[in-house]
């Protein structure tokens, strides 16, 4: 009994001696310079997992400590990191930090591109953020659209909010304008957003940025090659907000015209905060209604996405429930007719603000080749444009395992869908005098020669007649009033994409003295379905087109039907794709973070990937039914619908690849710091080079070389990095869209492999010479050459195909200069800016014989805060409604391409029309936003 009493005074003591130590706390109130309280200020002590988040009056508590000395380290996005030693006697203590602002966020801690969080300025690769604060500036027209503000980043959004091009340092030859995002890797919390991509499918279909993202961190180049899947030329990720101590969130309400007044309506929203013990979670979205920036006679977009997360944390971690439901409808510009190669100037009547050459709202039925037994047809309406639908789930965790491990897992589940109704092509088509016009009429089984009649298809009113009988000796004898004497030639582009995927990033970490070693693997796997179909569509050549009905009624004969009752003929007979593909990418990587001196970390990483592309394609041909699908002779706009032969042409390819990385820092004082990376990176070929190509032979894996020298620096109210880079890209596959006129088909020219090589200068500085003064210039000065370059022509009759060789030229859509212009102001609760973005002239194609000239654009917001809760926002782009030219798509032929347009060409056709895409004119929005 004595032993039993002395062991139970014994656990007594000791159990108060816990208590009375777990009794104390570190306290205190975190503001800004001028005394704001800063919300969600992530405060931890150095070397354990005891943190905690401020709440909205910027207090935060530590507690469950035991007495003793302790380093906190206070973190925010925007502001300078503190690190504070400070001792613990007292059961409370109090520690207040004002916290400076981090002008370029050289002091914030990244996430993307690297295995070890670490500083912006610590960093060994070029990385840029963009905040929360900046994000409130920033116009709601689409993910291509906020990435302007990231430093040297080329960006054509010209096209809308999806069929969107970004890339940087002339890492860009395959980001066509079908395939923009070839060579980055866009991501929301670390994962790619797709997993594939092809024609028509990058992965801006299934991306909308709002409330719901904290902030944007960029890579450019290096360090993405070892750190992404197939992506050796940059990281974009969107990353959600984390863990909310308070209730509360953020409502944005907003409206705004464009172009001929033309509608925008927005509602943003999210919520967030805490259940539980260490539970937190946020929900959010938006949903938008956009007439456009163009005048079309339908909803540009509609739609809008939900996201959610629930985080639960605990001493040695976290683990996160995320996922989203994107359900959005869009359109994408096409492009704008435009007359005078050396200073191009809108023609046929349009203009570069307003016009758009979109086919109107109708609905057609159109056969559907995959079951013409069974009479399935695939609806098709101009007006539902892109729907695009996402369903990701996904699970999040970081673990600390003791003993300087740590563990962290990212998988997610996506179902995607995407469904396009639209057009594509503006090439003007003459009646008078286009043999290519009436050719492309005649390759329907029956021919299609004779007295041609042109109706509106919604009024049924004649419009013009044209005989063409005599083409071949004579003129074509032309009457009535088609507007400008031509008709459109579009194609009515009608595509079914659907992927499952799932991918998966393990990440294990140790912590040495001098070592921070991380090794683990990447997962990927994608189950990918495609179906493509192209109509021949007629229309009025003018803005805002309308349909056309047309026949070809000669005396004494029945009348030839060309087109359906709405105005598309050749029903499927342009083009055909039906495919599938499995694709699986796995990669393993290890890297090592190795302190030499307090002040020089060396970086060395090594990734293996290895990728299977696995899937058919169905062959087609015309149907070889007599009198067409429908059994008529007369109605020959179903007589040429390609349709499956039976035959499937299939692949089963694997590429694998090493990748190594490998960069030194060193900082120069606290506050500046030197750094240099050089990168070997690879990029696989996308699912386009079997779905396009009809290839019987793998792919090549393009490499990219990266070098980039740079320097930071970090001061109260001064801050700038400049970096000089060159980039080689080898292996470039390239192929154009064109059309066969031995065939009369669309195509898709043999490939080509090049090479090119960038060399340049990127700098970002922030000046802040009074508190509420700033200003801001960033920019890229760079030389794009190509070192080998050959581009296969197609002949005009079909036979005489020829290779042009264009090596040492400029590369196609990279200015030598691009740049951005900023200043700020704000006093009290006035809040204002103006923006310029100056574009360098581009080269229109790898031949360098048409330029897109240079273009400046100003933006401006006004702002005020009501009260403490309300505020109101302003802001104009495009103020001047500045007239610039984005892209190029070659003369205004049907199949034409930039390529087409080479010296010999234009000097053999100076009068010749083209087809540019101009960018998007003034856009005003009133921005209304409450914070509780």
């Amino acid at each position: 009994m004595t032993k039993f009493l002395t062991l139970l005074t014994v656990i007594t003591i000791n159990l108060l001696s816990f208590s009375l130590n777990a009794q104390f706390k570190i306290n205190g109130n975190i503001t800004d310079n001028v005394g704001k309280a800063l919300n969600s200020v992530h405060v931890s002590i150095k070397g354990t997992n005891i943190s905690d988040i401020s709440n909205n009056k910027g207090i935060y508590t530590l507690e469950n400590l035991n007495s003793g000395n302790y380093t906190l380290m206070i973190s925010h996005i925007g502001y300078k990191t503190i690190s504070k030693e400070v001792k613990l006697q007292n059961s409370t203590l109090t520690a207040n930090f004002s916290m400076e602002e981090d002008l370029l966020n050289l002091e914030t801690v990244v996430v993307t591109g690297t295995f070890d969080p670490i500083t912006k300025l610590e960093s060994s690769t070029s990385i840029s953020i963009i905040d929360k604060e900046e994000l409130k500036e920033i116009p709601p027209f689409g993910t291509a659209s906020l990435l302007k503000n990231i430093l040297g980043t080329y960006i054509d959004d010209s096209a809308g909010e999806i069929f969107t091009r970004v890339y940087s340092r002339g890492v860009s030859a395959s980001a066509e304008d079908d395939l923009g995002w070839y060579y980055v890797s866009l991501q929301e919390d670390g994962l790619p957003v797709s997993l594939v991509q092809h024609s028509y499918y990058s992965p801006d279909l299934f991306h909308r940025a709002d409330l719901t993202t904290q902030r944007v961190e960029a890579i450019r180049g290096g360090k993405s090659s070892i750190t992404a899947l197939n992506a050796p030329g940059g990281i974009y990720n969107f990353i959600s907000h984390g863990a909310r101590k308070d209730f509360g969130g953020e409502v944005q309400l907003t409206g705004g015209t464009a172009g001929n007044n033309n509608n925008y309506y927005r509602i943003d929203g999210t919520v967030g905060g805490s259940f539980g013990n260490d539970w937190y979670y946020n929900i959010g979205g938006h949903y938008r209604h956009d007439d456009g920036t163009r005048d079309t006679d339908f909803t540009f977009s509609k739609g809008g996405q939900v996201k959610f997360n629930v985080i639960k944390e605990h001493k040695n971690g976290y683990i996160k429930l995320y996922g989203k439901l994107l359900d959005d409808k869009t359109n994408r510009w096409n492009g704008v007719t435009a007359t005078n190669w050396s200073n191009p100037t809108a023609a046929f009547g349009q203009d570069f603000n307003t016009t758009s050459l979109l086919m109107p709202d109708f609905n057609s039925n159109i056969p559907d080749p995959r079951n013409t037994e069974g009479g399935a047809t695939n609806n098709f309406n101009p007006s539902q444009g892109i729907h695009a639908e996402d369903l990701a789930i996904g699970l999040d965790f970081s673990q600390d395992i003791g003993n300087g491990w740590k563990i962290n897992n990212n998988i997610k589940f996506s179902k995607k869908k995407a469904n396009w109704q639209t057009s594509i092509s503006t090439a003007y088509l003459g009646v008078q005098d286009s043999f290519s016009y009436y050719y492309i009429n005649g390759i329907y089984p029956g021919g299609a020669n004779g007295n041609f009649v042109y109706r509106d298809a919604e009024t049924n009113e004649q419009l013009a007649t044209a005989d063409n009988s005599q083409m071949m000796s004579g003129a074509v004898i032309y009457d009535g009033g088609l507007p400008n004497d031509g008709t459109m030639g579009v194609s009515a582009w009608y595509k079914d994409n659907t992927a499952n995927e799932i991918m998966d990033q393990l990440t294990l970490r140790k912590e040495f003295k001098n070592h921070t070693i991380s090794g683990g693997l990447s997962l990927g796997f994608s189950d990918s379905k495609l179906f493509t179909q192209g109509s021949l569509g007629y229309a009025t050549y003018e803005p805002n087109p309308r349909m056309l009905t047309v026949t070809i009624e000669n005396p004494g004969e029945d009348v030839i039907y060309l087109s359906d009752e709405n105005g598309i003929g050749n029903h499927g007979g342009l083009f055909f794709e039906n495919a599938e593909a499995q694709v699986s990418q796995i990669g393993t990587f290890i890297n090592d973070r190795w302190k030499i001196t307090n002040n020089t970390y060396l970086d060395l990483g090594l990734r293996y990937e290895t990728i299977n592309h696995k899937g058919s394609r169905d062959e087609s041909a015309p149907t070889s039914l007599e009198g067409g699908l429908d059994g008529n002779p007369n109605t020959i706009y179903d007589n040429g619908t390609l349709t499956p032969t039976g035959k499937k042409n299939t692949f089963n390819y694997d590429y694998n690849y090493l990748s190594y990385s490998f960069g030194i820092n060193h900082k120069l004082s606290k506050t500046s710091a030197i750094f240099s990376r050089f990168s070997h990176g690879n990029k696989a070929p996308e699912l386009n080079y079997y779905f396009n190509s009809l290839s019987t032979i793998a792919g090549e894996i393009q490499e990219v070389n990266q070098f980039e020298l740079g320097v930071k620096y970090d001061l109260t109210n001064f801050s700038f990095t400049t970096t000089a880079f060159l980039s080689d890209l080898n292996n470039i596959g390239i192929t154009d869209f064109s059309l066969d006129n031995g065939t009369g088909s669309i195509v898709y020219t043999p490939i080509q492999y090049n090479s090119s090589r960038t060399i340049g200068l990127e700098w970002e500085t922030i000046y802040n010479p009074i508190p509420s003064l700033t200003f801001g210039f960033n920019g890229v000065l760079q030389n794009p050459k190509s070192k080998d370059w050959t581009v296969y022509n197609i002949g005009e009759d079909g036979n005489n195909d020829y290779i042009s060789d264009y090596s040492g030229n400029t590369l196609a859509y990279n200015p030598k200069l691009l740049f951005n212009l900023s200043t700020g102001y704000t006093k009290l609760k006035f809040s204002s800016y103006i923006k310029y973005n100056y574009m360098g002239e581009r080269e229109g194609n790898i031949a360098n014989a048409f330029q897109l000239p240079s273009y400046g654009v100003f933006d401006i917001g006004l702002g005020n805060q009501i009260t403490k809760q309300l505020s109101v926002n302003l802001t104009v782009t495009n103020v001047f409604n500045s007239e610039g030219l984005a892209n190029f798509f070659g003369p205004s032929i049907f199949g034409g391409n930039a390529n087409k347009a080479n010296q010999e060409y234009i000097s053999e056709n100076p009068n010749q029309s083209f087809v540019v895409v101009p960018i998007l004119g003034r856009r005003a929005l009133l921005r209304l936003n409450y914070i509780f």
